[in-house]
């Protein structure tokens, strides 16, 4: 479980594939080594990744084939930056929201607009998804924990100030970037409800 609060920009050092999945390497830029333990989840874009190997700032991931195929993470090459943040623990605050760093879908951007000191940037949600996403409600973008400024059809926009754009990859977005999206895990849980009980259950 995350917070979508990013704690470190990394840059990738190196990514092979291995028949239908891959091994990447991370520098973790300043995230804690001591919590790249074997074993341990860090979210690398949103995506929740199990540490395989580190050495000093350096992690190693394996990737599976679906992981490859539903995230942006197949699309990364070496010197691409990634934003990261370590499993939450019971002793630090929530700062975002309940992030599970499983990606319900990739989206694109495709507008940025400045305002004051912020910037407006506008999401195209894959089909399916934008019911899960409400005004005023939380969407994580590529780790990232947003509050949603507005929903039409397909689309979300979400303010990012400058904090954001600085601590984050999302000052080298442009329209026609590929991000991975968690919706707000509470909503799927109202749909299943919703649904009632399934019959023979």
């Amino acid at each position: 479980m995350f917070t979508g609060i990013v704690q470190s920009i990394g840059v990738v050092r190196q990514l092979s594939r291995n028949g239908g999945d891959a091994s990447l390497l991370i520098d973790v830029g300043r995230l804690p080594v001591d919590r790249l333990t074997h074993g341990a989840s860090i979210a690398v874009n949103g995506a929740c990744l199990t540490v395989t190997a580190s050495e000093g700032a350096t992690a190693g991931f394996d990737v599976s084939a679906e992981t490859l195929a539903l995230t942006t993470l197949g699309g990364l090459a070496v010197g691409d930056r990634v934003n990261l943040e370590p499993a939450l623990t019971l002793n630090e605050p929530l700062g975002g929201h309940l992030v599970t760093g499983h990606v319900d879908g990739v989206g694109e951007l495709v507008a940025v607009t400045p305002d004051a000191r912020s910037s407006r940037m506008s999401f195209r949600l894959p089909r399916g998804l934008a019911r899960y996403v409400a005004k005023k409600g939380s969407l994580c973008i590529d780790g990232v924990s947003l509050t949603v400024n507005e929903v039409a059809d397909d689309t979300a926009g979400v303010n990012i100030i400058p904090h954001t754009m600085q601590e984050t990859i999302m000052s080298g977005y442009r329209p026609g970037t590929r991000v991975n999206l968690e919706v707000d895990l509470v909503a799927r849980y109202i749909e299943r409800i919703m649904e009632g009980p399934r019959s023979g259950a």
